[in-house]
């Protein structure tokens, strides 16, 4: 049985949630503490006694909310006997998660447009250690995986979703219809199968034995 919040942590909470709809929806330097206090039902003193700064609710949002926790949830429970197997089954399952909540990925990149990248570091020594037995899994006992970074692997895989990302929002036919030769084979449905490819196996043909 989970335990009651007090009113502290309650308060803190809403802000948070108040903070994330609104930076989703308006950006962080469009958000003001003002909105945040209004839309959380709390007075700005309320809030600086949780929060030192904006910056400091942002950072928080953004470990609480990042979608890291999700695609970690699937990648521990995703199955495969082998790298592509596994690769596969958690890739359609993370797109799956990723079209019910759209607004993970947007978190992503008003932290790298509006602060440059600024708390990757602490994120990645968040999420490292949690991926790197996902890793050891095929790598030291299978010998399946080349000897790459870790992190290396990490980021070209949630680079698929980056990717897959921008096709679905950004390429759009209306917008340029002279580019719909090009727009339509990865801009269309089902279309996740390409990126996941080109993680697996690039984009060069096999070398002919």
């Amino acid at each position: 049985m989970d335990t009651p919040l007090t009113k502290g942590e309650s308060t803190k909470q809403a802000i948070l949630t108040a903070a994330c709809s609104l930076f989703i929806e308006q950006g962080f330097h469009a958000t003001s503490m003002r909105q945040i206090a209004r839309r959380s039902n709390t007075s700005l003193s309320g809030i600086y006694n949780h929060f030192t700064s904006k910056e400091a609710i942002f950072a928080q949002v953004l470990l609480d909310q990042h979608p890291y926790r999700q695609m970690l949830d699937i990648l521990n429970s995703s199955e495969g006997d082998s790298p592509e197997e596994f690769v596969r089954n958690a890739a359609r399952t993370i797109t799956a998660e990723l079209g019910r909540r759209p607004d993970f990925l947007k978190l992503v990149f008003i932290e790298i447009s509006e602060f440059q990248g600024l708390h990757a570091p602490h994120l990645a020594r968040t999420i490292i250690p949690q991926v790197l037995p996902l890793i050891e899994r095929f790598g030291k006992d299978k010998g399946e995986l080349r000897a790459l970074p870790p992190q290396a692997i990490l980021l070209s895989f949630l680079g698929i979703f980056i990717s897959y990302y921008l096709a679905q929002t950004a390429l759009d036919r209306n917008a340029f219809p002279a580019l719909d030769p090009l727009i339509a084979p990865v801009a269309g449905p089902g279309t996740l199968e390409p990126y996941v490819e080109i993680f697996l196996h690039g984009i060069l043909k096999a070398e002919k034995p």
